[in-house]
Formats: C-alpha cells, sequence, structure tokens
C-alpha cells in the first residue's frame, strides 16, 4: 500500500473511500442522466431543432474532456483536496447559472464551461485510489466505485423526470447544485489529503508535458487508454440519441427512465461480479474477455437493428448485455493503464481522462448525430469502435491477449 500523507483528519476506512469517490463521480454522471428526459422540452422551449437537443449533453462531454487535462498537475502539485473543492464550487455555480439561461446558445456556453471547470471531479477519485492501492487490487476497488456510481445513470433520469414534471426542467439543475452542495460538505469534514510530501510535483510546464508524455507513450498504457476512449465513445453515442431513440423510434417517450434504466442495470451487475473476481484471474484476464464480448453483441445488435421492425424487447437485452460489457472493460482497463504511474498519478490521470473523454464527446457526438429514426447507425457505431478498440489493446499486448496478471507492487 502507497505511503500516508501527514493527514488531520483521521483516514478514511476502504468501504466510506469508495462511496464517497463514487458520489463524487456521479454528480458528473447526474448532470448527464439526469437531463435525457427534458431534452424534447429544453430544445422545444429554447428553439432548437432535431438533432440539436444533444448539444446540452454533448457540450458537457467536450468541456470535461478539455478541462481533464489541468486538474491532474494541480492536484500533484496542491494536493487531492484543494483540486476537488475547486470542482464543486464551479458544479454547485454553474448549475445554478444553467438554471437561469436565457436561450439555448447561452445554455450551452454555460455547459461548455461547468464541463471543463468540473473536470476535476472526473480525474481526482482515480488518483486518490492510487494513491492508496495499485494493480489488481485497484481494479477491485474501482469497480465497487463503479457499481454504486452506476446507480445513478439508473435513478437519474426518473429522477429528472420527476422534477420536471412537478418543477420544470430548470428545477433540475438546481437539484444538481444541492447534490453538490450535499457531496461537498462530505467531501470536506471526511476526505483527509492522499498525496504525499515526496510526491508532490511542481507547476512547471515542462515536467507537466513529460509527465503527461509519459503516461500517453507507455506502450503498455496507451492502448488501454484509446480502447476505454472508443468503447466508450459508443456509449456516449448512444446518451447522446437515447432519448429520441426511446421517445421517437420506440415511442416510449413516458417509459424512458425504466427503459434506460434497464439497459444501464447490466452495467452495475458488471462491476459487482468485477470486484469479485478480478483479483483471482486478473484485470488483463476480465477486460480482454469483455472487449471479445462487447464485439460479440455488437454484431447481435446490428443484427437486430437491421429488422424492419426491431423489437423493443431485443433493444433492451442487448443494449443491456453491452453495457454489462462496458462494466468489466472500464474498471480494468483504467487500472490496467494507471499501474505504471504512482508517482505521477494525477498528471496521467488528467492525460488519459482527457483523452477519454475528448474522443468520446467527439464520437459520442458524431454518432448521436447520424440518428436516424432507427438504432442501425448506433449499431454500426458501436461495432466499428470495439474492433478498433481490440487493435489498440493488441498492440499494448504486443499481439497477445489473456496474458499473465500483473501483481500488485507499490
Amino acid at each position: 500500500m502507497a505511503t500516508q500523507a501527514h493527514q488531520s483528519k483521521p483516514a478514511l476506512g476502504e468501504r466510506e473511500m469508495i462511496v464517497l469517490m463514487a458520489l463524487l463521480m456521479s454528480l458528473q454522471a447526474f448532470g448527464i442522466d439526469a437531463m435525457l428526459p427534458a431534452l424534447g422540452q429544453m430544445a422545444s422551449e429554447m428553439g432548437a431543432g432535431g438533432n440539436e437537443r444533444q448539444f446540452v449533453i454533448g457540450a458537457y462531454f467536450l468541456g470535461a474532456g478539455a478541462g481533464a487535462l489541468l486538474p491532474g498537475a494541480f492536484a500533484d502539485r496542491y494536493g487531492r483536496r484543494p483540486v476537488l473543492a475547486v470542482s464543486l464550487i464551479a458544479y454547485i455555480a454553474l448549475s445554478i447559472a444553467c438554471a437561469l439561461a436565457t436561450d439555448y446558445t447561452m445554455l450551452l456556453a454555460f455547459r461548455l464551461i461547468q464541463g471543463f471547470a468540473c473536470a476535476g471531479l472526473s480525474v481526482v477519485p482515480a488518483a486518490i485510489v492510487r494513491d492508496h492501492v495499485g494493480g489488481d487490487r485497484m481494479a477491485r476497488l474501482m469497480s465497487l466505485i463503479m457499481m454504486i456510481f452506476l446507480l445513478v445513470p439508473i435513478l437519474a433520469p426518473a429522477v429528472g423526470q420527476g422534477i420536471m414534471v412537478l418543477a420544470g426542467w430548470r428545477a433540475i439543475f438546481g437539484a444538481m447544485a444541492v447534490m453538490g452542495l450535499a457531496v461537498g460538505l462530505w467531501t470536506w469534514m471526511r476526505l483527509p489529503e492522499s498525496l504525499t510530501d515526496e510526491n508532490r510535483q511542481e507547476i512547471n510546464l515542462l515536467p507537466i508535458l513529460r509527465n503527461m508524455g509519459t503516461a500517453m507513450t507507455n506502450r503498455g498504457a496507451i492502448g488501454y487508454v484509446v480502447g476505454s476512449a472508443l468503447v466508450f465513445g459508443s456509449l456516449f453515442g448512444f446518451l447522446n440519441s437515447s432519448q429520441q431513440l426511446i421517445s421517437e423510434t420506440f415511442d416510449q417517450g413516458e417509459n424512458f427512465y425504466l427503459i434506460f434504466g434497464g439497459a444501464v442495470v447490466g452495467m452495475v451487475a458488471a462491476n459487482f461480479t468485477n470486484s469479485r473476481i478480478v483479483e483471482r484471474f486478473g484485470a488483463r484476464r476480465v477486460g480482454h474477455a469483455a472487449l471479445l464480448a462487447f464485439i460479440a453483441v455488437s454484431v447481435a445488435q446490428l443484427w437486430s437493428a437491421s429488422q424492419p421492425q426491431q423489437p423493443l424487447y431485443q433493444f433492451i437485452i442487448l443494449m443491456s448485455l453491452s453495457m454489462a460489457s462496458l462494466g468489466f472493460i472500464g474498471a480494468n482497463f483504467s487500472s490496467i493503464a494507471m499501474q505504471p504511474f504512482y508517482h505521477i498519478a494525477g498528471s496521467a490521470s488528467s492525460a488519459q481522462t482527457a483523452l477519454r473523454m475528448s474522443t468520446g464527446a467527439v464520437l459520442g457526438a458524431l454518432i448521436g448525430s447520424l440518428y436516424d429514426g432507427t438504432a442501425k447507425p448506433l449499431a454500426v457505431s458501436m461495432l466499428c469502435c470495439a474492433l478498433v478498440a481490440l487493435a489498440f489493446v493488441l498492440f499494448s499486448e504486443r499481439g497477445k491477449l489473456f496474458g499473465r496478471r500483473v501483481p500488485s507492487t507499490d
């Protein structure tokens, strides 16, 4: 286990750390998924038509991808807590700004800035976990964090839909601000600083770029960063187009939260299962098997979407299986990619998160823009992304899958 920093607060227990890291990350998810049922009403009220409604999601993703380059370096210099504090304050303030936006362009600008300013909520938790553990144990903890985190995508659309019915779509942003305040208070009261004095890095451009370059040029890591960016880019495409798919293609707008939650529940089950098996089988073996499963399910999804009238039950089952595969891929790929970078965990997490989020945002926007009233463009995109991801993983593994596990040493 990593050396602990001098702390003025009692160390978090493993369970509390898991829950708190999950809640910090879930603020980002709530800011996306709670919006989904309201996109149609939001776009109608503000004069945005067609696929333009997706920009409320895409702008946030794009900002988060660009913003992820910065928090890691500051977290490696000043510590994890200050960077989280800035991100949480920005999250609260910009949620209120979005609620008060008077036109669609202003709303998109606030969402872009919010994603940029709050990127630390995605970057810093992984660095905190890496401060404490590494290897397959990190993969286990990240799976548990993701399992709790993924309860938000299941519940958020129902919460967002309920808030919209009771108080209008602007109140969803108010709920975001309240959640940010609650999680911020917990973080301030309970989270100790995990960055040790010997691991503090100077804020000098060349060392920061060198650290990020190291994180992005390590052959054993880069294939997993790009691979996860590609498969999660297809997930972002589903998020961007989900409201139209469910409401228009399948004419189930009133049941949006149930169908969306049904698709995501597979990811929760996968992360729970991964937390139980990854230390036994290793992150590589589990992650490689999951990627191959994702490819197989994508083929089935393409076949199903190519039917004249795709049955709703097939779409839900296959999307849930795809999400389950992603549940195994996410924690394991990110843990493998972070393994070599204990002494520059913040910068490595920033660079890797930036690449994942930026690539995902661009792919998600592109896939969403291809929506044509059917699920076929999504299915084609999922398959193509997965096949290219496999090529990158093979590059990192020098052409061999299911290699030996890497021991957890710090």
